[in-house]
């Protein structure tokens, strides 16, 4: 497999071409299959993202309808905290947009986090069927600087996990509880595509995208699809220490 990587100018232009790539999946699936079925990151860039495809004039409400909303992770909190990736992405995009609510599937953060995770991973078979994991239509990821992607993070018990397509971690770093899908979900996906914006990340992407293979694993190097794409749409900024060899530079698409 062959990530594509392409660089914009800054996290502005990043978040209107991460936007508009996801209005162009979300037809295409829906001509082709009645539906499209997104997991959805938190963090600061995937929120202007979302802003930017609640403008209106991206997806019609005829399309909207058709979408069913998931997350790739959440935090132990309720849904109207401020750390909640649910909240965030219900301020910045579904109170904006005509998404039916029983569209939406979020991660339960206020209940026991074991249970929350077996909820969510019994609301995703009942979507997709309890076979094979589930194949969504979009993956949206954003990495941390520490390399973590949605709550994988390095050396948590999460990352190792083959079977469950979501699990509850302890993460020591954080001194905190999280939710989150795991690489046998993200990795089964048509198309993954991580957002990176800023420089304080342009470190860890080298790494991730040109590290030593014998190096020890991140979380978002370990993100594969195994029959789809994988896609990374950075700014300028995170791409500033990559040596440039396969990334796409400009407006093109990817």
């Amino acid at each position: 497999m062959t990530a594509r990587v392409r660089v914009l100018t800054d996290a502005e232009a990043l978040a209107d071409a991460a936007a508009r790539h996801f209005a162009e999946l979300a037809r295409a699936a829906i001509a082709a299959t009645g539906r499209f079925a997104v997991v959805l990151a938190g963090g600061a860039t995937p929120a202007r993202t979302y802003e930017r495809l609640a403008l209106g004039e991206m997806l019609s409400p005829a399309d909207w309808e058709r979408v069913h909303v998931f997350w790739g992770d959440e935090r132990r909190v309720p849904p109207e905290h401020e750390d909640s990736n649910y909240r965030m992405a219900r301020e910045t995009l579904l109170d904006r947009v005509p998404i039916p609510a029983r569209n939406v599937r979020r991660i339960r953060g206020e209940a026991d986090p074991r249970q929350a995770a077996t909820d969510y991973e019994q609301a995703l078979r009942e979507f997709f069927g309890a076979g094979s994991a589930p194949r969504f239509d979009l993956v949206l990821l954003g990495m941390g600087e520490d390399g973590h992607t949605a709550s994988l993070f390095p050396g948590t018990d999460g990352l190792r996990e083959g079977r469950r397509w979501v699990v509850a971690h302890y993460v020591e770093k954080l001194g905190a509880w999280r939710v989150t899908l795991t690489l046998a979900v993200i990795n089964a996906a048509a198309e993954v595509v991580l957002l990176v914006s800023g420089a304080g990340k342009a470190e860890r992407l080298r790494e991730v995208l040109e590290g030593s293979v014998a190096a020890e694993p991140l979380p978002a190097r370990a993100v594969r699809p195994t029959a789809g794409r994988l896609v990374w749409l950075v700014d300028a900024a995170a791409a500033s220490l990559l040596g440039g060899e396969g990334a796409a530079r400009g407006e093109d698409e990817p």
